[in-house]
């Protein structure tokens, strides 16, 4: 029984520095259409919390719908944030690999289990996500969405 309530990969997280420059290449190399870069976590109802307080975390992303895997380009604006560590500590790359659950709280409860922490959490208007550090265990950060 998979514990995640999906195991279904919909979003690989790229963490840049420039996400204009990048969704530029992006586009070029792969043919499509440059999407627009959005902010992200900005809004009153994000209520970011990084490493258990609340935080100021924002971003700029681009998003690409690449078949059935959406790739999300994603700039540190604020602070402090999962993204913006990524970028001090590690450079540009490959931040997290997402799966949409229903059940996002068992979810996280499981992940937990596995010695996987919480890093960030928040929400949009209409749904949540939470990251969980899997680095010891798989390499990546993983982060489950929840849609209402």
């Amino acid at each position: 029984m998979n514990r995640l309530d999906s195991d279904t990969v919909v979003q690989i997280g790229i963490i840049v520095a420039d996400v204009e420059k990048t969704a530029r290449g992006y586009a070029e190399v792969f043919g499509v259409p440059l999407p627009q870069a959005v902010p992200i976590a900005v809004d009153s109802f994000a209520h970011t919390i990084y490493r258990g307080k609340p935080s100021q975390a924002a971003g700029r992303a681009a998003f690409f719908h690449l078949g059935a895997i959406e790739i999300e380009l994603i700039q540190p604006v604020g602070a402090p944030s999962t993204w913006e560590e990524f970028l001090r500590q590690r450079g540009e790359g490959i931040h997290h690999i997402a799966f949409r659950t229903a059940k996002i709280d068992e979810a996280q409860d499981f992940l937990r289990s596995k010695g996987m922490d919480l890093v960030q959490s928040g929400g949009w208007d209409g749904g949540r996500y939470a990251y969980l550090d899997a680095s010891g265990q798989l390499g990546t950060i993983l982060e489950l969405l929840h849609f209402d």
